[in-house]
């Protein structure tokens, strides 16, 4: 069945829009751990994405399909490693560096998740995929050295710039266990499921951070930018995101994750005041022609 103009050209504009408020949950992330931990702010975040979701999914569904055994533990699997490992090193990261930079180490993303497919799925590595992979860590290098390479041999590296590149490892890992699991279950009750696991991992975090006790301390700002977290870039995100999937195929969809980092600078210097400087700017365009050579399609 073919896709009627109209239905792509919104495809394209919810692109646009899912790309800049997922640079905007770097701007939103980086507010919110000032006064919250990062279990208390990633476990609210996914309370609310959840709760969204499931009646999404009920809707969209009519039920909430049942899993057996094995997809159970493949779940388990996504939730510890998107949503429990990843946001809570999301929050810590920003705790410690300036939102667009975290953007763009977070922007390595699909070439972890390129050569782990290539591991595990035995995906092919062509030598422009390799280029790709190549020019994107040296751009991520630039950035993370702030421009200084002998940083990295001196052992002169951040902790923020480490927890933030533990994300992109989770992330890619729950990609790639994400593409065993969609096999049999649709992305909506996948996601739905694994936030559901993710949560309740959150949960004990956030107890130990005293959440609970310090929840009626939070400032009107605090709860604006956790519900810009839960609500646009968890759940409008995602669904938008899946849609275009659908409409565009992945591919095409896949290269607006691009755009991402630049947005998140864009808005950092405006919002947070962040500096635009140039080993950011050359790591921007190092990171996005990596990403984009990497998921380039053949001929």
């Amino acid at each position: 069945m073919h896709n009627s103009p109209a239905s792509i050209t919104s495809s394209y504009i919810k692109l646009i829009l899912t790309a800049f408020f997922w640079g905007g949950t770097f701007i939103a992330g980086k507010v919110v751990v000032r006064d919250v931990g990062p279990g208390s702010a990633a476990f609210l975040r996914f309370a609310m994405a959840f709760t969204i979701l499931f009646f999404i999914t009920v809707r969209i569904e009519k039920k909430i399909p049942r899993i057996n055994l094995k997809q159970f533990a493949l779940i388990i699997l996504l939730g510890f490693s998107g949503v429990f490992l990843y946001n809570i090193f999301f929050f810590k990261g920003l705790k410690l560096i300036d939102a667009g930079r975290a953007a763009l180490i977070i922007a390595l993303n699909p070439i972890c998740i390129c050569l782990l497919s290539a591991c595990f799925f035995k995906e092919r590595l062509t030598i422009l995929k390799i280029f790709g992979v190549l020019i994107s860590v040296s751009g991520a290098i630039v950035v993370i050295s702030r421009g200084d390479f002998s940083r990295v041999f001196s052992g002169g590296l951040g902790l923020g710039e480490f927890y933030i590149l533990v994300c992109v490892l989770s992330w890619a890992s729950y990609s790639v266990i994400g593409k065993v699991v969609m096999k049999e279950l649709s992305p909506m009750v996948a996601v739905t499921w694994s936030t559901l696991v993710g949560t309740l991992l959150l949960l004990i975090p956030a107890f130990s951070e005293g959440l609970f006790k310090n929840i009626f301390s939070f400032s009107v700002l605090d709860w604006a930018a956790l519900f810009y977290l839960g609500f646009f870039g968890t759940v409008v995100g995602f669904v938008w995101y899946y849609e275009a999937i659908r409409n565009i195929g992945a591919t095409r969809a896949g290269l607006f994750i691009n755009f991402v980092p630049i947005s998140a600078i864009i808005l950092a210097f405006f919002f947070l005041n962040e500096p635009v400087t140039l080993s950011l700017l050359t790591g921007a365009l190092l990171v996005s022609s990596g990403v984009y050579l990497t998921n380039r399609p053949g001929k």
